[in-house]
């Protein structure tokens, strides 16, 4: 039996004649680029779940953020490993949108209103629709679409965070704090661990990555979604390394406590979820792996 290899069909591919074409010449199209889809929609039970991508950033020094404790090489054999460039990323920032059925729920507003209500419209929803907002943590592209020069962007909203998280920040003098989220305090609930947001919404505490960083737990129709914002920050450099250093966190060895015992529990249970910075959709599950967590982008599970 012959067996045909790539270079005997490159061979016989540059035998053939030449045909000339016929018909009107072709236009060049002009490329239009990368995009990834605006939201993303699903059912968990009698809720309706939609991730929105309300911007993405290019990262060109990856290495200044993720994996501070651990030498080049090895940095560099877990990203090849898992076929990405060891200098460049990209990040992405996904607030989530829940329908209980009685109010829409947002967590988080991404970098700035125009983001937020941009892809809220292509979601089909208007700003003035958004009944509670929760604030995971209060870092800048969790917090920047609450206010812009116009004021207030869910203007019928109530808003809702940790305690922690709020009493750290409102000592703190920030400016991002104090300008998007002090005026908003008189509408403002705060949380402790395991704290409601709306019936079948729970807080988990999942402190580190800031001083009061909470994750959120949905349960409707026997189903669960864990909502865990920034508690792992990107699916290769965080989640399946959790003990190594992340820039941004601010205390270090609590939010690798804070990925174990968060990721721990997801895997065990074997729960989808939804991680702010994940690969948009930003939804997925985890198993573990060694001493972190082998993370599996969804498919078409919660489509059924």
């Amino acid at each position: 039996m012959t067996q045909l290899t790539r270079r005997h069909a490159l061979i016989a591919a540059s035998a053939l004649p030449l045909l000339p074409l016929s018909g009107p010449a072709l236009a060049r199209a002009d490329r239009l680029g990368p995009r990834q889809g605006g939201f993303h929609r699903f059912a968990l039970g009698d809720f309706e779940v939609t991730t929105l991508l309300a911007g993405t950033r290019l990262n060109d020094k990856p290495r200044e953020t993720f994996g501070l404790n651990v030498p080049d090489d090895e940095f560099a054999a877990a990203s090849q490993a898992a076929f990405l460039p060891a200098d460049r990323a990209m990040t992405f920032f996904t607030p989530t949108l829940v329908n209980t059925g009685s109010e829409l729920v947002l967590f988080d507003t991404g970098l700035d209103p125009a983001g937020i209500t941009a892809v809220l419209a292509a979601a089909g929803v208007a700003p003035d629709q958004v009944d509670v907002v929760v604030l995971t943590h209060m870092h800048g592209d969790h917090i920047g679409g609450l206010m812009g020069a116009a004021g207030p962007t869910f203007v019928n909203a109530r808003y809702v965070t940790g305690a922690v998280e709020h009493n750290h920040w409102s000592a703190a003098g920030n400016e991002g704090f104090d300008t998007k989220v002090r005026p908003l305090n008189d509408k403002m609930t705060l949380l402790d661990d395991g704290g409601p947001v709306a019936p079948g919404i729970t807080a988990l505490a999942a402190f580190g990555h800031s001083p009061g960083h909470m994750a959120y737990m949905l349960e409707s129709g026997g189903k669960l979604l864990a909502i865990t914002a920034d508690t792992a920050n990107h699916h290769v450099w965080s989640l399946a390394n959790p003990d190594w250093e992340v820039r941004f966190d601010a205390d270090k060895p609590a939010a690798a406590a804070s990925r174990k015992a968060i990721f721990g529990m997801v895997a065990a249970d074997r729960i989808p979820f939804i991680g702010y910075h994940m690969p948009f959709p930003g939804l997925g599950y985890v198993e573990a792996q060694g001493a972190g967590f082998r993370y599996v982008p969804a498919s078409y599970q919660l489509m059924l």
